[in-house]
């Protein structure tokens, strides 16, 4: 009944994620628990070498995704979806959307997939003395300029999805601080574009004589927290062209997924973290301070309101551990038996933490792709041994899910080990750790840090999103987002904690110790297969 009676008086908040593969949306109730979803799956396609997703792919998605929405919320409470309270949008962060004057799109968006702008990444990060990944917009951009593309001499503003789409439903050219830094290095002072860096962009594209500055194409930047605009009538007949939905609903700042996993995971105060592990992995730790130097490994992102955070994002992390898995169901069914792939899992999982606590001198890369991290532009997945290791299957398993956090390790290794950063918890997320305690112990040995796993964390950025709307509608005077999340959402959530196991800790060094000699092998495979 309270959640009917959420809906019916036009409280319940909405969260729209855009993801590589699924579009989700969550409703979420007044207490901020979901009470209401839906999805739709999509594909990026590659085309002319450009990994895109097209305009008819995004709105058709979107609508879908919103129907079906509204389909489950007719379904479980007898309610038309008429009113909200507040609603946010968020999508895969980085990439490039470039309009004209007519609000025109110039060329085919350019996913944060795209590998295509090594020149400026190395070009950009030498002139700002700031790490700039292949990803982010502004290294589109400024690849487009040394490429010589015609679109870029009418350039009126550059865009991520998450803010397009926000653009569009509301008319304004706004996203948030921490999608805003992906796109273009932001002054934690300030909470703004770095002014410094945006001169020094100015004057390396000078002799071009474009007619605009950065500064005048890219978005403007709120914190979390803020409005950014209402839901437009028009933007209403894009989300939802029954026109059920009624206009003039507040829209928080647009965000990146890093953001919405940040507040997902209730990990947007200094010295906390979160790690994201699936067919990807990624980790960020909110900074006390600044990193000392540049690093390629280390990308630096804020949280939703502000905050310099550590990220380490890694290609790859369980698809080769999954390919395994599918093997020994292979051999199952041969064997004539029936495979119950969460049993299988969870079995071969729990089977690891019988093994040796370095593997048994067992190695493994799970390199589908390049590595970025440890310097591989192409993988190849390796199962490597000596004759005298310790082959069974304990070892054998424990050295997959090992290997699927090596990259992490190395990136993370740089923040503890030489700039020292503190962390106090580190949440997980993702399928890395459904089965229960394995994946997490496994973090907690390679981080040396306690690591929880929240019941809600597979929720995950849709819900995210829906909170930052929450907490822009909903938050007291003077009160955090930190505050906010910890008081108003994870306030007696269940969570299990799990502290590092001091001989784990040594076996994934001694294991990180072979693992890096190892790496001429991975690079030899690369050259001769």
């Amino acid at each position: 009944m309270g959640a009917k009676e959420c809906i019916a008086g036009g409280r319940a908040v909405l969260g729209i994620e855009f993801g590589s593969t699924r579009i989700k949306a969550v409703l979420v109730d007044e207490n901020n628990q979901p009470i209401a979803s839906g999805a739709h799956d999509w594909e990026n396609r590659l085309e002319n070498g450009i990994w895109t997703y097209s305009l008819e792919d995004i709105w058709s998605g979107l609508q879908d995704c919103y129907r079906k929405l509204t389909e489950d919320v007719q379904e479980q409470y007898g309610e038309k979806l008429t009113k909200l309270g507040a609603i946010g949008f968020s999508a895969m962060m980085h990439g490039y959307m470039a309009f004209n004057e007519k609000d025109e799109l110039m060329v085919p968006f350019r996913t944060w997939r795209n590998t295509i702008t090594e020149e400026a990444s190395n070009k950009l990060t030498e002139l700002f003395r700031y790490h700039i990944p292949q990803r982010w917009t502004i290294a589109h951009l400024y690849q487009a300029i040394l490429n010589g593309e015609e679109h870029v001499a009418d350039l009126k503003f550059v865009i991520t999805l998450a803010g397009y789409i926000h653009w569009r439903l509301t008319g304004e050219k706004i996203v948030g601080v921490g999608e805003a830094s992906g796109m273009f290095p932001i002054d934690i002072a300030t909470g703004q574009f770095n002014e410094k860096m945006i001169a020094q962009f100015n004057e390396a594209v000078a002799k071009k004589g474009y007619a605009w500055k950065v500064q005048e194409v890219l978005p403007a930047v709120n914190t979390a927290g803020q409005q950014a605009g209402v839901l437009t009538a028009e933007g209403v007949k894009l989300l939802d062209p029954t026109g059920t939905l009624e206009a003039g609903v507040p829209v928080c700042p647009a965000e990146g997924d890093a953001g919405t996993g940040m507040a997902a995971t209730n990990s947007v105060a200094k010295r906390t973290g979160n790690v994201s592990a699936g067919t990807s992995v990624f980790g960020m730790i909110v900074l006390e301070k600044e990193l000392s130097k540049v690093y390629d490994a280390i990308d630096l992102v804020t949280t939703p309101d502000g905050s310099l955070v550590a990220m380490v994002h890694c290609n790859n992390c369980t698809s080769d551990l999954n390919a395994w898995v599918n093997l020994f169901k292979e051999y199952s069914e041969l064997m004539g038996q029936k495979v119950d792939m969460n049993e299988l899992y969870g079995n071969l999982y729990r089977k690891a933490l019988e093994g040796d606590d370095d593997c048994g001198g067992l190695l493994a890369y799970n390199y589908f792709s390049g590595e970025h991290v440890t310097g591989f532009n192409e993988g190849r997945p390796l199962f490597v041994r000596t004759p005298d290791a310790k082959f069974n299957l304990a070892n054998f398993m424990r050295v997959h899910l090992f290997t699927s956090l090596g990259a992490l390790k190395t990136g993370f290794d740089i923040l503890f080990r030489e700039e020292e950063v503190q962390v106090d918890e580190i949440l997980g997320h993702g399928g890395l750790f459904k089965t229960k305690g394995v994946g997490q112990s496994v973090l907690a040995a390679a981080m040396n840090a306690p690591v929880s796993v929240m019941e809600t964390a597979g929720e995950g950025g849709a819900w995210g999103i829906a909170l930052l709307a929450s907490y822009m509608v909903n938050k007291e005077a003077g009160e955090s987002l930190a505050r906010f999340l910890n008081s108003k959402v994870f306030a007696g959530q269940k969570g299990e904690k799990l502290d590092p196991a001091q001989k784990d800790v040594e076996g994934f060094d001694a294991f990180m110790k072979r693992y890096s000699a190892g790496l001429a092998i991975e690079r030899a495979a690369v050259e001769s297969i």
